[in-house]
C-alpha cells in the first residue's frame, strides 16, 4: 500500500510569455491622420509558491508533473491592451525547500503560512507602436515582441517544521512517547523500523500551552551514508527547534549510543550540532533508583538528562518541563531563527542526487510538451495586426 506521506516531488514549471505589442495605424474616413494606435501586449502569468498550513505533505503535487501559467494576450487596435496571463499558485506545506533538479542548486524556502515566493516570473508584454510615436516619427511601423517565458524543472523537498524532533535508533520508544504525550497514534510494534514515515503530535503543557513533537523514523549507524531509512528522513530533523535524543535504559553503553547518533547528524549536516539537545533514557520501568543514579554519573554533563518510561508515565512531567524550558530559551526559538533568516541551506550534492531521486521514485524523465499539445492553456490565438495597417 502506497503511503500518503510524500515529502519529495519533481515537477516541470513554465511561466507565461508576454503578449506582442500591436503595430497598427488608424485610418478611417473622418480621421485620415489618426496615427499609430497599437496597444501593448499583456503580461505573462507567473509561477508562485505559497505556504499553506493546511497541507502537511506534498501528496497533492505528486502526479501534477507540469505546471504552466497562461501567456499574455496580444495588443490590439485602438490602443487595446492585451489580457494578462493568470498567475499560477502552488500551495505547499510550511517547511518546503526548492532545488533546481538539473544542478541541485538551492532556490528558495517557504517557511510560514501565507508566504509567497515568485518562482518563475512571467514575461512582460511588448509595447505597441502607439508608445513609440514622437514629433519626428509620427507613424512608427514597429512594435515590441513580448518577453519569453521562463522554465525550470524543480525538486520540492519537505522538511517538517516542529518544536521537538525525536532522534534515536529503531525501537528506542519514540512512537510510544509521542502516543503517550499527544493524541497522535503512530504504529507501534516490537520490531525495527515500525515507523516508516514522520508523524506530528501536539503535546499539551500547563495553562493551555502546547508544542509540536515530530516522530522521526529510527536511524542507524551509517544513516548519513544511505544505510537504513536515515538518509531519507534525516532532513526532517534539520528543521526542528530542539532535538530529543532517546536511548533505551537497557542499552550496554548509553553514552556511546548517544555519541553515535550525534555523529550521524554531524555527518549529514554539521549545523545540526548547534541545536539545543536533551537526552531521554527510555524504558526506565525496568530500572531501580540505585541503577538510575549509577547510570546518571556516566552520562554527559553538558546536556539535560531525563529518565522516563512512556508506558508507566514515569518522568514524563519532568520531561515536558525540561523541553519547555529549552524551547523557550532565547537562543533556541524557531520563530526567531526563521525571521532572522538564519536557516542555512546547502546545494544538493550532485554525486548523490541521482541516487536520491531514484530512491524517491523521481528519476523518471518528465515529458516536455510542445505548445501545440497544451490546448487548454494556450487556447487563444496570436493574431498579427500588421494586416490591419493603413
Amino acid at each position: 500500500m502506497e503511503s500518503n506521506f510524500v515529502d519529495y516531488v519533481k515537477i516541470y514549471c513554465r511561466s507565461g510569455k508576454g503578449g506582442k505589442g500591436s503595430m497598427h495605424l488608424k485610418h478611417v474616413k473622418y480621421n485620415p491622420n489618426g496615427g499609430p494606435d497599437g496597444g501593448d501586449g499583456g503580461k505573462g502569468g507567473s509561477i508562485i509558491l505559497r505556504g499553506n498550513h493546511n497541507y502537511w505533505t506534498l501528496l497533492h503535487l505528486k502526479y501534477e508533473r507540469h505546471v504552466f501559467a497562461e501567456h499574455g494576450g496580444n495588443g490590439g487596435r485602438d490602443k487595446c491592451h492585451g489580457t494578462d496571463g493568470k498567475d499560477v499558485y502552488i500551495d505547499v506545506p510550511c517547511g518546503t525547500v526548492v532545488y533546481n533538479a538539473e544542478t541541485g542548486k538551492y532556490i528558495c524556502d517557504v517557511t510560514y503560512d501565507g508566504q509567497e515566493v515568485i518562482l518563475l516570473k512571467g514575461g512582460r508584454g511588448g509595447l505597441g507602436n502607439f508608445q513609440f510615436r514622437t514629433a519626428t516619427n509620427q507613424a512608427p511601423r514597429y512594435a515590441q515582441p513580448g518577453e519569453p517565458m521562463q522554465e525550470m524543472t524543480i525538486i520540492l523537498e519537505l522538511k517538517l517544521l516542529a518544536d521537538v524532533g525525536l532522534v534515536g535508533f529503531p525501537n528506542a520508544g519514540k512512537s510510544t512517547l509521542v502516543s503517550a504525550l499527544s493524541n497522535a497514534r503512530p504504529k507501534i510494534a516490537n520490531y525495527p523500523f515500525t515507523t516508516m514515515e514522520p508523524s506530528l503530535g501536539i503535546v499539551g503543557y500547563r495553562d493551555g500551552k502546547s508544542f509540536v513533537m515530530a516522530d522521526i523514523p529510527g536511524i542507524i549507524e551509517g544513516a548519513s551514508e544511505g544505510k537504513g531509512l536515515g538518509l531519507r528522513f534525516l532532513r526532517h530533523i534539520e528543521r526542528n527547534s530542539l532535538l530529543l535524543f532517546m536511548v533505551p535504559g537497557d542499552t550496554d553503553d548509553i553514552k556511546k549510543e548517544y555519541e553515535i547518533l550525534l555523529n550521524e547528524l554531524a555527518q549529514f549536516n554539521p549545523d545540526m550540532l548547534d541545536k539545543h539537545r536533551v537526552l531521554a533514557v527510555t524504558k526506565c520501568d525496568l530500572l531501580d533508583e540505585e541503577l538510575i543514579e549509577m547510570l546518571r554519573e556516566t552520562l554527559p554533563e553538558d546536556l539535560p538528562v531525563v529518565f522516563i518510561s512512556a508506558v508507566t508515565g514515569f518522568g514524563l512531567d519532568e520531561l515536558k518541563d525540561v523541553l519547555w524550558r529549552e524551547l523557550n530559551a532565547e537562543s533556541n526559538k524557531l520563530a526567531v531563527a526563521i525571521s532572522e533568516d538564519t536557516l542555512v541551506h546547502r546545494d544538493k550534492d550532485m554525486t548523490r542526487f541521482a541516487e536520491e531521486l531514484a530512491d524517491e521514485g523521481e528519476d523518471e524523465d518528465i515529458v516536455y510538451l510542445d505548445e501545440d499539445e497544451i490546448e487548454d492553456l494556450d487556447d487563444f490565438e496570436y493574431d498579427d495586426d500588421e494586416g490591419d495597417e493603413a
